[in-house]
C-alpha cells in the first residue's frame, strides 16, 4: 500500500468527501484540523476511488478539488466505492487466504484446528511470521458476521465452515441496478452487482442524487432502531456554528426531497417534547438506546403531525398557515386537474365552475408551497394565505418575471 494508516472511522471519510470533494469549496490550505500531510493522505485515498471523476479550479485561496459527474454518461453512483474500501494489514491478507483455503473442502473446523492450519502454512515462509489463536478467533468472528463463514454449535464447541453462496442473481440484475441508484440504501444493490460478471447499464437519470450515499450508515442505524422500537442518541454537527449537539429522540419516519434528494429524519425530541426534523447529512452518529414502551403514543404523534406537513419546515412556532390557490383549467386540459389531484398531498380541491378549481390546505409553512404553486403560472387566478410573507413573495416573483420578459403584471 502507498500509505499504511487505517480507516478507523468512516465519519472521517464522510466529512472529508463532503467538505472538499462534494461542495468543493475548501482548499489544502483550509484543512486545519490536522496536518497538511493528513490532507495529502486522504486526498490520495479518495482519488484512488474517484480518480476518473476528479476536477479542480484555482482561485485566490488556492486549488480546490471536487467531484465532477456527467449524469448522461454515469450509470452507477461512484460514491458507492467509498463503502467498499477497506484498509488491511499483512496479517489480514494472510488470514484471508489461509482460512478460505483451509475450509475450502467444506468441512467444519474449530478455532484450534484452523489456527494449527494457519501455523502450518506460515512454517513454510522464509521470514518469521506468527499469528496467535486469539487473532484467528477474531477474524473468524468477523467473517461470520460478514456472512463469509457460518458458525455452528457442536456440543460445547463452535465450528466454522464456508457459507453457502450459490445464489443465482442473474434474474435480479435489472432490479439491483435500479435499486442501487434510487433506493436510500442503494449501496446494498451495488454490492450485489459486484458479484455479477457485468452490471446492466439500462438506466439513466435526469436527477441522479449521488451525495446521499454517504449517509447510508446513519440511515441504516436509525432503521434498525426503528425496527426494534428503540430511542436513539444522535450527534449533529452545524457547519455554520462549528459545533456538535447531542439529542435523545425517538425516530419516527424518513422524508426524502424529490427536488434535492436530501434525506430527513422525523423524530420525537424528548427534551423539547415535540416532533423535529434532522437532516441526515448533519448527523454524525446514531447510538441505539433502550426500547421505548410508549412507542405507539409517539407514532401517533407522527400521523397527526403529517396531516399538515407539506415539506420539512414547521415554521417558527408550529402554527398553521391557511393557503388557497385558485386555478383555471381549459377545455382540453384535464391533465392539469389530474396533476393537481396527484400532487395536492394533504390539501383538498373544490370546483368553483366548469373551468375553475380551488385548492385549499392548512400547512405549517406556506412558503414551502411557493415553488409548487409557481409551476401553475399561466393558470393561476389567485393565490391567498394568512401568511402575508408567502403572498407577497408569490406576487413579487410574478412581477419580476413579467419585468424580465417584457410582460405586464395582471
Amino acid at each position: 500500500m502507498a500509505y499504511s494508516e487505517l480507516i478507523k472511522s468512516f465519519e472521517k471519510i464522510r466529512d472529508y468527501m463532503r467538505e472538499f470533494y462534494i461542495y468543493g469549496f475548501k482548499s489544502r490550505e483550509d484543512y486545519t484540523k490536522k496536518s497538511a500531510r493528513s490532507y495529502d493522505d486522504e486526498r490520495r485515498r479518495i482519488e484512488s476511488w474517484l480518480g476518473g471523476y476528479m476536477a479542480f479550479r484555482r482561485s485566490s485561496e488556492g486549488k480546490n478539488v471536487f467531484i465532477s459527474v456527467d449524469n448522461r454518461s454515469v450509470t452507477f453512483n461512484p460514491l458507492h466505492s467509498a463503502w467498499k474500501a477497506k484498509s488491511f494489514t499483512d496479517k489480514d491478507i494472510v488470514l484471508h487466504f489461509c482460512i478460505l483455503d483451509i475450509l475450502s473442502d467444506g468441512t467444519a473446523r474449530g478455532v484450534t484446528q484452523i489456527s494449527d492450519g494457519v501455523a502450518a502454512y506460515l512454517s513454510h515462509t522464509e521470514t518469521p511470521f506468527e499469528i496467535d489463536e486469539s487473532t484467528v478467533r477474531k477474524k473468524l468472528k468477523e467473517y461470520s458476521e460478514l456472512g463469509i463463514l457460518r458458525g455452528e454449535k457442536a456440543g460445547r464447541s463452535l465450528l466454522y465452515r464456508l457459507a453457502d453462496s450459490r445464489v443465482d442473481l442473474s434474474s435480479w440484475e435489472d432490479a439491483a441496478a435500479y435499486y442501487s441508484e434510487e433506493a436510500p440504501l442503494g449501496v446494498i444493490g451495488s454490492y450485489l452487482l459486484d458479484r455479477q460478471e457485468e452490471a446492466p447499464e439500462h438506466f439513466r437519470y435526469k436527477h441522479h442524487y449521488l451525495l446521499h450515499t454517504l449517509d447510508t450508515q446513519v440511515l441504516y442505524d436509525a432503521l434498525c432502531a426503528m425496527k426494534e422500537k428503540r430511542c436513539v442518541d444522535i450527534v449533529t454537527f452545524s457547519i455554520r456554528k462549528d459545533a456538535e449537539r447531542e439529542h435523545r429522540v425517538y425516530p419516527l419516519r424518513f422524508y426524502i426531497s424529490t427536488q434535492t434528494g436530501r434525506e430527513y429524519l422525523l423524530a420525537y425530541h424528548y427534551k423539547f417534547r415535540k416532533p423535529m426534523f434532522f437532516r441526515l447529512d448533519t448527523v454524525r452518529s446514531i447510538q441505539a438506546g433502550p426500547v421505548e414502551t410508549r412507542h405507539e403514543k409517539y407514532e401517533g404523534f407522527a400521523v397527526k403531525f403529517d396531516e399538515n406537513l407539506w415539506g420539512v419546515s414547521t415554521g417558527g412556532d408550529y402554527s398553521l398557515d391557511h393557503v388557497e390557490l385558485t386555478i383555471r383549467v381549459g377545455d382540453s386540459e384535464s391533465y392539469i386537474l389530474d396533476r393537481l389531484e396527484r400532487e395536492k398531498r394533504h390539501g383538498r380541491i373544490e370546483p368553483i365552475d366548469d373551468h375553475t378549481y380551488k385548492f385549499t390546505a392548512d400547512v405549517y409553512d406556506a412558503g414551502e408551497l411557493l415553488m409548487w404553486a409557481r409551476s401553475f403560472i399561466g393558470r393561476v387566478v389567485r393565490f391567498e394565505s394568512d401568511n402575508s410573507f408567502a403572498v407577497t413573495r408569490f406576487y413579487d416573483d410574478l412581477g419580476r418575471m413579467a419585468e424580465m420578459y417584457g410582460g405586464e403584471e395582471a
